[in-house]
């Protein structure tokens, strides 16, 4: 379980209970009590003397020979496997704080089940597959898929609504495929992965987080409506489906549908909770690691106007990807998140 705490150890008694002319317990408590032992524990350095260092990790709750006759051992058993965060040495006046901030934590960790993933790669594979993905998403989109066109002689502004909505389609089926292949290339060497990566399952419990994502649908409204107050910037251009859902094209707004219910789901769930969140887990908590990438999920769409909403969302999914460690529930909330704006413009 991670959590934060501070390891302090205690000094060691003066007197050893030693019943005489019992050699093989003598034998047990000098094992129990040995430098080695003590160092391995994590309470004592090889000095002999407490150690006291801040850690931010992965820790169950220790317990040493001097814990069997505590009289809160049932309570130290049930909190074995809850963040601790030891008081010792803080301020009277910041222990308040410090254990509303630790049952927070614990809070949030007991919900997600914070299970950190086996990553094998480094933070230099992290930064390269998110940059590459980047890059691929702009060079597709903004050359490839227009100098194919220009050579066949298609130009997008002279398309009909269905013919644009055909080309978005084309084009975000390409960035997708774009993406997953460079994922595949940097993660090659890592083959095969360890378990729970880029898990796809009908089984389990999800479809009752799934759910209960849905029902932040409108507490993302209200912040999108919040974000467009803080920053009243102009209205953008009409946009190709906004434009084709004015026009009633039946075939142009299900080729819409398709693009932003299915694909943009499925390509942005791959590479944001798929590989994204499950890789910071290495170098952070389980729960830092949801907010992080779902920072990073509202900055890739480049659009200031929607930061609140999406970083939320992206908190929403996060949570119930790392539930379920399973992609297809994510999957399956963000298209319907999608699908209920779709609805809403078509209003």
């Amino acid at each position: 379980m991670i959590g934060l705490r501070v390891g302090s150890g205690r000094p060691l008694p003066s007197i050893l209970p030693s019943p005489p002319n019992s050699a093989a317990k003598t034998r047990v408590l000098a094992l129990a009590f040995s430098p080695r032992n003590l160092c391995s524990r994590g309470r004592f350095s090889r000095s002999g003397a407490p150690t006291q260092a801040w850690k931010l990790g992965c820790y169950a709750h220790e317990r040493s020979p001097f814990d069997v006759n505590n009289a809160k051992s049932e309570e130290n058993q049930a909190e074995k496997l809850e963040p601790n965060l030891e008081l010792n040495g803080l301020p009277v006046e910041k222990q308040q704080s410090t254990r509303i901030l630790q049952k927070i934590v614990n809070v949030v960790s007991r919900f997600l089940h914070v299970e950190p993933w086996t990553v094998p790669w480094t933070a230099e594979t992290i930064l390269q597959v998110m940059l590459l993905w980047i890059a691929s998403f702009w060079f597709v989109g903004s050359w490839t898929i227009p100098f194919i066109a220009h050579t066949a002689g298609i130009s997008k502004e002279t398309l009909t609504y269905r013919g644009q909505a055909l080309y978005s389609l084309l084009t975000d089926i390409a960035e997708g495929l774009a993406g997953i292949a460079i994922l595949h290339s940097c993660l090659s060497r890592y083959q095969p992965l360890p378990p729970n990566w880029f898990r796809f399952s009908l089984k389990g419990k999800w479809q009752l987080d799934v759910a209960l994502g849905c029902l932040m649908f409108p507490l993302v409204n209200r912040l999108a409506q919040i974000n467009l107050d803080l920053l009243p910037f102009p209205s953008p251009m009409t946009s190709n489906v906004e434009q084709s859902i004015m026009a009633r094209d039946p075939i142009a707004m299900s080729l819409y549908a398709i693009v932003v219910s299915v694909c943009a789901p499925i390509w942005e769930e791959i590479m944001f909770r798929g590989f994204l969140l499950p890789s910071l887990t290495r170098y952070m908590p389980v729960w830092c690691a949801v907010g992080v990438s779902s920072l990073m999920f509202a900055l890739a769409h480049f659009n200031v106007q929607r930061m609140l909403p999406l970083v939320f969302l992206g908190l929403v999914m996060g949570i119930v990807f790392t539930r379920s460690r399973n992609l297809l529930a994510s999957m399956i909330l963000h298209s319907l998140w999608n699908g209920f704006v779709f609805l809403d413009l078509m209003k």
